[in-house]
């Protein structure tokens, strides 16, 4: 059982995530890719993942067993939710957290060598780590990012409107089916006993997608307080992210599709598109600059990088492909 302990102040300053976060969806997609206790809900979008898995995923595996606790640090969440943001607050972790988290898994299961140079903060090693983080999900989240965002947008839009028409008690009580409110508590199914205080600093409530089953948390206090819990889903929800299906791909053709649903996750540079979208950066120029006529996109110089961002008319389409 989850124990969440409010105080007046926690309730004046709990909020809804303003999107989903990208870090959080990584690991919790390695649970839907490994497990196979969800039905149907993922079957498809598995099926379409697994071939497309980097070698370089093993690292996040070593670090996200099928079960129970994995690291902490691997679920940053900078204030705008990006992969490119995640992986830079990644690449920082203290190493009193790196240290804490890596004996954390340590106590319940053998880890490879190479954690022990992560543990220590080895530069070269948390690059590769960063590395793999950004070529997982190229590969294997990208592609549905589209579906992720409109979904999560979707519960959060509900959320919003209980909160504007019944209050914040109704949005607790309604996270999970197993949740009860009773201020200043709120209790829901968890895999153990844990007691989380917010003393003032509030509560971030995350929907997430690849979320299943119970919420969860960070293990350690000293983060952000978060909840992260599971929105509800679709029987084949992911057939829209095959290419030749999905309407934005239609009407853009599937790169250039790619490319806008990237440059739709955050702001970024011509570099990070062309890691986003697994295309070259030659490719990711020239789309660039079609999108960019179509008024699709802006982009402005930020020292020797070019920063790429959506139009309205851009998150318009993105959002409803079909106008």
């Amino acid at each position: 059982m989850l124990r969440v302990y409010f105080t007046p102040e926690d309730l004046a300053r709990t909020r809804i995530s303003q999107a989903p976060q990208p870090m959080w969806e990584l690991v919790l997609s390695l649970h839907r890719l490994r497990r196979r206790d969800d039905g149907m809900v993922f079957d498809e979008w598995r099926r379409a993942a697994l071939p497309k898995v980097p070698s370089s995923t093993r690292m996040l595996t070593d670090l996200v067993p099928h079960f129970g606790y994995y690291a902490d640090f691997l679920t940053p969440m900078p204030t705008v939710p990006s992969v490119t943001a995640g992986v830079s607050v990644l690449l920082g972790t203290a190493k009193r957290q790196l240290r804490t988290d890596v004996a954390t898994l340590a106590q319940a299961r053998g880890l490879p060598s190479w954690t022990t140079n992560l543990s220590e903060g080895e530069p070269d090693t948390l690059r590769r780590l960063g590395q793999a983080v950004d070529q997982y999900f190229a590969a294997c989240l990208s592609p549905s990012w589209a579906q992720v965002r409109a979904a999560v947008d979707r519960e959060r839009a509900q959320q919003a409107e209980m909160l504007a028409t019944s209050g914040l008690a109704a949005v607790l009580q309604n996270l999970h089916p197993t949740a009860r409110w009773q201020y200043p508590v709120l209790e829901m199914a968890y895999p153990v006993d844990r007691e989380l205080h917010l003393r003032g600093r509030g509560l971030h409530l995350v929907p997430s997608f690849f979320c299943l089953g119970t919420p969860t948390t960070f293990r350690d206090d000293a983060f952000e307080p978060v909840l992260v819990y599971p929105i509800r889903h679709e029987v084949g929800w992911s057939r829209t992210s095959d290419d030749a299906s999905r309407p934005l791909a239609a009407l853009l053709g599937p790169t250039r599709a790619k490319v806008l649903e990237a440059i739709g996750e955050s702001p970024c540079t011509t570099s990070d598109l062309a890691r986003r979208a697994a295309t070259t950066l030659p490719t990711a120029s020239r789309q660039t600059a079609v999108l960019r006529q179509a008024g699709l996109i802006s982009s402005r110089r930020d020292g020797q990088s070019v920063v790429h961002s959506l139009t309205p008319q851009g998150r318009c389409l993105l959002d409803d492909p079909a106008r």
